[in-house]
């Protein structure tokens, strides 16, 4: 049976609810499940908890739930790129949990893998760890970390049959593979959905893992920040240095 829904609107329909945990995937801006999250801002679900490594920009990915005022808690490892999000945690409107990048990544798989928690030299000795059980292993202290689970996980992909096996381009990679394994709904897009199936070889998250499937709209991708180096006036680009930046 097919896991293709129509579209990211109608995927999402009765998915989140108010004080839905939604995990997501991406990192900056790269591999941000852009069509889902306009349908989550949609929703108009509110006291939202956002997983993710960051919060996007002001006014793009994840951002634009914190315009629509739809999120209540965040735990993530970076958000200095989101003004709005340093007014709205200065103001004690949105509760925040820092997490180390690292740690954040292994809590999601943990989830995903059924493992309730883990001990974790990172952190030890600094306000992460405050609150937590700390346990000695070997002479050195751990910090114990919960597995994360969510109620619905968003995660987008560059490549999907239509039983939702999933395939990924590069860096937009990131967070996603282990976003749709920690989700208890999780609806995935993809940039390509094809008849048939994927080689089992090249597949990274078995299908197993996503209950729906839509197909992502053609959209510039955006970059969080460009930075290039001058080029002399007048001079071309080697061909050996435009080969490699293009692969």
């Amino acid at each position: 049976m097919s896991k293709l829904w129509p579209g990211a609107v109608e995927a999402l329909h009765e998915a989140v609810t108010d004080g839905s945990t939604v995990a997501v995937g991406g990192f900056g801006l790269s591999g941000n499940p852009s069509d889902l999250i306009e349908a989550l801002r949609d929703t108009g679900a509110t006291d939202l908890t956002i997983v993710s490594n960051n919060m996007g920009v002001d006014g793009k990915g994840l951002g634009v739930l914190l315009e629509n005022r739809q999120v209540a808690k965040v735990i993530a490892s970076y958000v200095g790129e989101n003004k709005l999000f340093a007014a709205q945690y200065l103001s004690g409107e949105l509760e925040v949990e820092f997490v180390p990048q690292g740690t954040l990544a292994e809590r999601l798989r943990a989830g995903g893998a059924g493992i309730a928690g883990f001990y974790t030299k990172t952190g030890v000795g600094t306000p992460v760890a405050e609150g937590k059980p700390l346990a000695e292993f070997d002479g050195e202290t751990y910090v114990l970390e919960r597995g994360i689970v969510a109620d619905v996980s968003l995660v987008h992909a560059h490549r999907a049959d239509r039983e939702g096996n999933l395939v990924y381009r590069h860096t937009a990679r990131n967070f996603n593979p282990l976003v749709a394994t920690a989700g208890r709904l999780t609806i995935a897009e993809a940039e390509e959905v094809v008849d048939g199936w994927l080689d089992p070889d090249t597949v990274v998250t078995p299908g197993i893992f996503v209950q729906r499937l839509v197909t992502a709209r053609p959209r510039v991708k955006d970059i969080e920040q460009r930075t290039v180096r001058p080029r002399p006036a007048g001079a071309a680009a080697p061909a050996a240095t435009t080969e490699r930046i293009a692969s």
